[in-house]
């Protein structure tokens, strides 16, 4: 599913997995978060309800850029550099270039359904 971010007044195109957890996320959108730098690596924000983990993996080495889920503390972790591998953290997709150096700068996000997803054409 295609989504997009507000970053510093920026929108930033994103795309989030096909995954139950990913699919429960989107089902929250459109959510406007505070943000908490956390080891000046992520930006994280407390989400209204816990998501569906049903089938993640256990844990994730998340890249620049990267969308997640940490279940342990019902949080949205968003990545603008790299960090370690993290045993709770799901992926939950990935945002377009040059969304992480808006990331790193924001204490707030947007984040909502992209205009014309979900309806596709299969042909």
């Amino acid at each position: 599913m295609n989504i997009r971010l507000t970053l510093n007044g920026h929108r930033i195109a994103a795309t989030l997995d096909d995954s139950a957890t990913a699919r429960d996320f989107a089902a929250q959108l459109p959510l406007t978060l505070p943000l908490r730098d956390f080891h000046e690596a992520e930006k994280t924000a407390d989400l209204p309800r816990k998501l569906s983990t049903s089938g993640a993996p256990e844990g994730a080495d998340p890249e620049v850029g990267d969308l997640a889920y940490y279940a342990p503390w019902n949080q949205l972790a968003t990545y603008y550099r790299d960090a370690p591998y993290a045993a709770g953290l799901l992926p939950l997709g990935r945002m377009a270039q040059g969304g992480a150096e808006q990331l790193a700068t924001a204490d707030e996000i947007t984040i909502e359904v992209a205009p014309g997803a979900g309806h596709r054409s299969g042909r």
